[in-house]
């Protein structure tokens, strides 16, 4: 099989050098689901900008598309309907010309019509938006007032200690909600909108008595005895705000939302907050000079294509994928010319990436430094992200460590020196990595999570993936250079490595939370300990591969579903899955030799899931945020196959070269051979 193989491997390697884009990197669409593009067809009615008619054309062939067999509109490619989507969906299409006749929008009224309390009922995030737009009674809309960003910073609940994305969305919320903005829509628009989507008649909707109403099929985290209460505190002092009071939060929040945007290149961290500061822009000042370009930064997040129209992604992910597919191509034993010229390539992106300059007032912005970081995306909204920093370095050491790949100029000392800062800024108390920040909450804070479709949003957490991906990285650097005074690298993956030991399961498994799930954590915690040195001999090691060894299916494959997220338990997929095969054969040679007979099942099921371009099918979910937010990373089954091969090729040779040697290496454990090695011992 070996011989094969690589060839499979070189093939592999083809179809992933022909998805390569212009400026070196790789990037393949973050899938997830329309809200963004309805609200971003919501907001550019509102504010005057609509969309050609080629644009509308490619919408609607989107929504089109992505519309369930009921009618509805899911949160996820393989998600059943939810009332918030499906409601936004409906209002969009009709703002983009279509009529309440049009199969599509009977099908989703149908749908809404036939949920126990309908639109009444869509969540909080929907009443706001359906508010904005009259469709929904103000005082059935839990007030966020902006006076809460006024609160003393050291109280634990102060809104800068809140995840970075929920404090920013709950920004843009608060100042719409504390101005009263109201769009304008034309009075039959709104009136046929309003007789479309209730059952009864709008005027007798007594919108009050729903205010802590959210449907069942939109029901994640639900509304807890706290926030119940701070929201009742929280509607009475609605009906008469401090208006001295209301001014300066209202200035407050105005001036944290253009320093967001201009820090940002009018990005924004998402479309989804970004798309609220454009209308908080407009409500401040229809003619506002940071209207224009925010409205240009939300087209940044635009992805279209012929084959599925226009829409908006969550993130971009340029760097996080350059980086995999550089470890990927690194892996493999040899290069061919055009293999070597993509990596270069390649190298040079990676350079460009990374932050070099350091925000000029982060401090006021609630910010943690950024520089020396690397983003998700191509760096240009300037929030960089511990893993995305740590894998981006793990790629260039992988790329420096071969010597065939001619490079114009490695980063030099300084900089990887800046990245390693970076990712140590990122380390929390207990030793494991947030994201964006350091936590900043407790976990009390859930208490209030005010988004009941999302979970563990409140405050960043340690992860483990993160935690993994930076310890690989730090290993990674002490194998080439210095510590830093006091021993701080040497002290943070002595923590870092305690966190992950604590987080492993009773059954050998590891919870993940960017990724599904278990099979992910896994990926990375063999990978980031392996990296620091942890021999495959270690407990932890094995107990996870022999976890790994428990869950392959009987065709070779792994497959994991993504229900796992939502249950907190291992549930199988009904077939085996290529991204998830891959993690767990990645993982399974960090800790056994490739001739172990569980590796060679899984590798051949790969292979014969090979199609003739080199690639593999798209398949089920593989990603997930806040616990029920599932993704699909389209290059997750191009560049993870890949390097699984180029492993396994790698390895294969690496014995070949050395049985003798490996004739004594004892039990199967020792076998995990050929790995780089990161000089870092405990």
């Amino acid at each position: 099989m070996p011989g094969g193989v690589a060839r499979r491997a070189r093939a592999a390697m083809k179809h992933l050098l022909s998805l390569q884009r212009s400026a070196g990197d790789w990037e393949g669409e973050m899938v997830w689901c329309t809200m963004i593009l309805a609200q971003a067809v919501i907001v550019r009615t509102v504010v005057g900008r609509p969309y050609d008619a080629r644009e509308r054309a490619a919408i609607i062939r989107h929504f089109e598309l992505s519309q369930l067999a009921d009618g509805a509109w899911g949160m996820h490619p393989e998600s059943r309907g939810y009332v918030f989507f499906t409601v936004l969906a409906y209002v969009a299409l009709r703002l983009l010309g279509l009529g309440p006749e049009t199969s599509m929008l009977a099908r989703a009224r149908a749908w809404l019509h036939a949920q126990p309390e309908g639109v009444k009922a869509v969540p909080t995030w929907g009443k706001f938006w359906l508010m904005l737009l009259g469709l929904y009674g103000r005082e059935g809309v839990n007030a966020v007032p902006p006076e809460l960003f006024l609160l003393p910073r050291w109280l634990p609940f102060h809104p800068s200690r809140f995840y970075c994305h929920t404090r920013l969305i709950y920004l843009g919320i608060a100042y719409l909600s504390g101005v009263g903005f109201s769009a304008s829509l034309s009075d039959p628009l709104r009136d046929a909108l309003r007789s479309e989507l209730y059952a009864e008649p709008y005027e007798s909707v007594d919108f009050g008595a729903f205010r802590h109403t959210v449907a069942r099929t939109d029901l994640y985290v639900p509304i807890s005895r706290v926030l119940r209460l701070v929201y009742d505190l929280l509607a009475r002092y609605e009906r008469r705000p401090w208006k001295a009071l209301r001014q300066r939060a209202l200035a407050l929040c105005f001036e944290q939302i253009l320093r967001e945007q201009r820090s940002t290149r009018y990005q924004g961290i998402s479309p989804v907050s970004g798309l609220l500061n454009c209308l908080a822009i407009f409500a401040h000042d229809p003619r506002h000079p940071d209207l224009a370009p925010s409205l240009e930064g939300v087209e940044a997040w635009r992805w279209e294509d012929e084959a599925e129209g226009l829409r908006y992604v969550g993130a971009r992910s340029n760097a996080w994928d350059t980086a995999f597919a550089v470890q990927a191509l690194t892996e493999l034993p040899e290069l061919d010319e055009e293999a070597k010229h993509a990596l270069s390539r390649a190298h040079a992106f990676l350079d460009q990436a990374q932050m070099t300059a350091e925000l000029a007032d982060y401090r006021e912005a609630w910010r943690d430094p950024a520089l020396g970081g690397w983003c998700f995306s191509d760096g240009r909204h300037c929030w960089p992200v511990s893993d995305c920093a740590a894998e981006a370095m793990s790629a260039l050491f992988a790329l420096y460590e071969r010597g065939d790949v001619r490079i114009s100029e490695a980063l030099g000392a300084d900089r990887l020196r800046l990245g390693v800062e970076f990712i140590l800024s990122r380390q929390n108390a207990d030793g494991g990595f947030g994201t964006y920040e350091r936590r900043r909450g407790g976990r009390l804070l859930e208490l209030v999570n005010p988004s009941e479709m999302f979970g563990q949003c409140m405050t960043e957490l340690s992860y483990v993936e993160c935690t993994a991906s930076s310890l690989g990285a730090l290993a990674h650097y002490l194998h080439h250079y210095p510590d830093l005074p006091g021993g701080k690298i040497t002290a943070a993956i002595r923590k870092a490595e305690r966190f992950l030991r604590s987080r492993q399961l009773d059954d050998g498994s590891f919870p993940g939370f960017w990724g599904i799930n278990y099979t992910y954590a896994v990926f990375h915690v063999a990978k980031g300990l392996r990296m620091a040195g942890v021999e495959p001999a270690d407990p932890v090691l094995q107990a996870a591969a022999g976890w790994l060894l428990e869950k392959q299916r009987s065709d070779g494959g792994w497959g994991e579903h993504y229900s796992s997220c939502l249950e907190g338990r291992y549930v199988e997929s009904g077939q085996s899955q290529t991204v998830m095969t891959a993690w767990a054969l990645l993982a399974l040679m960090e800790v056994y030799p490739a001739a172990h007979e569980a590796v060679g099942r899984g590798i051949a099921w790969l292979c014969s899931q090979q199609g003739e371009d080199g690639g593999w099918p798209r398949q089920g979910v593989n990603g997930v945020f806040f616990g029920a937010a599932m993704l699909d990373y389209r290059l997750y089954p191009v560049y993870f196959p890949t390097w699984a091969l180029a492993r396994y090729v790698r390895l294969e040779g690496a014995k070949a070269s050395t049985s003798a040697g490996l004739n004594d290496a004892g039990p199967a454990y020792a076998g995990a051979e050929g790995h780089h090695d990161t000089g870092y011992r405990r």
